[in-house]
């Protein structure tokens, strides 16, 4: 869709952000903490800067279409460099920031990168190091100049430098930058976004400025969102979800953006902040639940009798307040006391006071998590979708949450179902093409224009889609029952004790399981019971640790038993494994997520072990440590049995 009144239409990231400078000036754009104090930058002032960086770079000789590489933290000046790119006409493309220099180099040779934007030293280092396989790279811009004094590299820049050759080009030709804009069309492409690349190389995912302002347009009127929200931006700015929440929104909307100082001080940076709006993974949640039931249990007995007493309450009608719902009188007063004493004080610990939306997305989430928060009031709620989708498939409408859903389909999407269930969109938000991939385009997008998504799925009879697992991981068990292991997991994973679970039974007779347990709850439980451990792999051996993950495992079973979709699939048997699974090894992806056929050939002696009906199993497994070197681990590791129970033909409860 062109735009005839060029720069009337405010149908590009650039137009929209030079539009609020107008509107409203002075209000505050970005906030970031430097040297533990806030500082503020109003629309005015990020527009000034922007205009520097793109001169900056056109100085340099960036050119429409060319792509230009952001690497680091969520930091106000990264923010800004992918708006002046998309000034330029240019193509933004995000970078995970853990990653190592290898994976690096792949993005940057596959994306044909010649310009760099970067954090820091630390990112600097991984330029330099991978710099003779990236033969196209001509320049690598630096925000913080802190430890760069003695790097002598011409192709080495600080962005300062590159602002203040902006402004002069800027003074030189001011309607230079304007004209640029100008050019911008709503199907230019606006950002590239690799896949997490679970199952091979990642994909740069292209979207246009009007797939992402369409997903954007869409959040921002489900919910409401205004420009007095606060959001704090702390997820990894290569991620889709930061894309559309962090960048997308705030562009569209007006509202405020908090980078934290630092990855260690999120936690104080968001109780000093009080975000109106927040998205956080399920692990996120999981880790703030896990922390306050960790400081819940060294708390005196009056305290936590008390804690307990008014969880009880809020568990009973919390989440029907929450929603409208009409809730007893004594309750009302009981949830107003709690509110004084319990919930209200733990909701300002975890930085929560404010918030009026949350989202989760990313992997399921317990019920009882989502549970949780919902009953102290906390408007938590799921969406659904895919870097190709720009994170917006599907929203849960207020009033209307079920715990075990994503919702409805957002605004202007359309959602159907193919024949093997698995889940197919279609609308504005789809993504132009992946990078030099139209084989995996065209494969990607069925004849009548559905992206097919990969995730197996059914709608409930209110209309909400309830995923189950990928389409590719569901199997089937021997005698026929369906295998989700995905689902599985992630009921495991709610437990505070269990940080990782991968399970095994397609083409078996019964389901296995690995379990990583969460050192530092299952520390803290070992400490309060006087148990000495020597490190993850002594604790994970432990007896009375093995009671603890059987016991968790059996309610899962438990659990699973009342669903006649999956009663069959409950777990048999099950290890602990001697080592936490790591994306240094290879075992999850950057984003968190399991790489489940590496994890299976890599320990295939252990799949084997539990299925061949074994008491233990010897294992040695190379490992990579933080400084680079190899070392190998080796653990005679335990299998244990767990119960099953007969399944019940219940009606799951909503």
């Amino acid at each position: 869709m062109s735009d005839t009144h060029g720069q009337t239409g405010l149908d590009t990231f650039p137009r929209l952000l030079m539009q609020h400078a107008k509107l409203r000036p002075n209000r505050p754009a970005m906030r970031e903490k430097a040297y533990g104090i806030w500082q503020t930058y109003t629309w005015a002032q990020v527009a000034e800067s922007v205009r520097a960086i793109a001169c900056g770079l056109a100085e340099l000789g960036f050119k429409r279409g060319d792509r230009l590489a952001i690497i680091g933290d969520n930091r106000p000046r990264l923010y800004w460099s992918v708006a002046a790119c998309q000034c330029l006409g240019g193509i933004p493309v995000m970078l995970y920031q853990d990653a190592v220099a290898q994976e690096m180099a792949y993005v940057l040779q596959d994306a044909e990168i010649r310009f760099a934007v970067v954090e820091d030293q630390e990112q600097v280092d991984k330029m330099l190091e991978i710099r003779d396989e990236v033969p196209l790279l001509e320049r690598v811009i630096y925000d913080e100049a802190r430890g760069m004094r003695h790097y002598t590299q011409t192709l080495l820049m600080g962005l300062d430098e590159l602002q203040e050759m902006g402004r002069i080009h800027d003074r030189n030709q001011s309607d230079f930058l304007d004209g640029e804009v100008a050019k911008g069309a709503s199907d230019d492409i606006s950002i590239m976004l690799y896949t997490s690349g679970t199952t091979g190389k990642p994909k740069g995912v292209c979207q246009t400025h009007g797939a992402f302002i369409a997903a954007a347009q869409g959040g921002v009127q489900f919910d409401k969102l205004t420009d007095q929200e606060d959001i704090l931006s702390y997820l990894p700015m290569a991620w889709v979800g930061d894309h559309l929440f962090s960048f997308a929104q705030a562009m569209l909307a007006g509202f405020t953006i908090n980078c934290p100082e630092s990855g260690e001080t999120v936690m104080t940076d968001l109780r000093e902040i009080g975000p109106t709006y927040y998205f956080a993974p399920p692990r996120v949640f999981e880790n703030l639940l896990t922390q306050v039931m960790i400081r819940m249990e060294d708390a005196g007995a009056i305290k936590r009798k008390m804690f307990h007493h008014f969880m009880e309450v809020s568990r009973r009608c919390g989440a029907d307040i929450l929603d409208g719902k009409s809730v007893s009188a004594g309750d009302r007063f009981q949830y107003w006391l709690g509110n004084l004493m319990v919930y209200g004080p733990l909701k300002n610990v975890l930085g929560m006071s404010r918030i009026r939306v949350a989202y989760t997305a990313g992997a399921a989430i317990g019920p009882d998590l989502f549970r949780f928060y919902r009953s102290i009031g906390v408007n938590l709620k799921q969406l659904y979708g895919q870097t190709e989708t720009c994170a917006y498939v599907c929203l849960q409408p207020d009033g209307e949450i079920k715990l075990d859903s994503v919702g409805k389909p957002a605004p202007f999407v359309e959602v159907k179902l193919a024949d093997n269930g698995e889940i197919l969109v279609k609308g504005p938000m789809l993504l132009k093409t992946y990078y030099k991939r139209p084989d995996a385009t065209a494969e990607s997008i069925n004849a009548d224009g559905y992206f097919m998504t990969g995730d197996a799925g059914f709608f409930d009879e209110d209309g909400h889609l309830k995923i189950i697992d990928r389409a590719k991981d569901v199997g089937k068990l021997n005698d026929g029952s369906m295998f989700a292991p995905n689902y599985i997991e992630n009921k495991l994973k709610f437990f505070q004790h269990i940080k990782e679970a991968v399970t095994f039974g397609n083409g078996r007779d019964f389901v296995t399981a690995f379990i990583n347990i969460d050192l530092e709850a299952v520390g803290n439980w070992a400490e309060r019971k006087g148990m000495g451990y020597s490190g993850y792999t002594d604790l994970a051996a432990q007896d009375a640790v093995y009671e603890l993950i059987r016991e968790g495992i059996e309610t899962v079973n438990a659990d699973l038993a009342t669903d006649p979709r999956m009663s069959g699939s409950q777990i048999k048997r099950f290890l602990i494994l001697h080592k936490e699974l790591d994306a240094d090894d290879g075992e999850l992806t950057r984003t968190r997520k399991v790489r489940r056929n590496f994890v299976a050939e890599r320990y295939q002696v252990l799949v084997e072990g539990l299925y061949a009906g074994k008491k233990s199993q010897y294992i040695e497994t190379q490992v990579k440590y933080e400084d680079g070197r190899t070392g190998k681990i080796s653990a005679d590791l335990r299998i244990e049995e767990v119960k099953t129970f007969t399944p019940q033909a219940t009606k799951q409860a909503a």
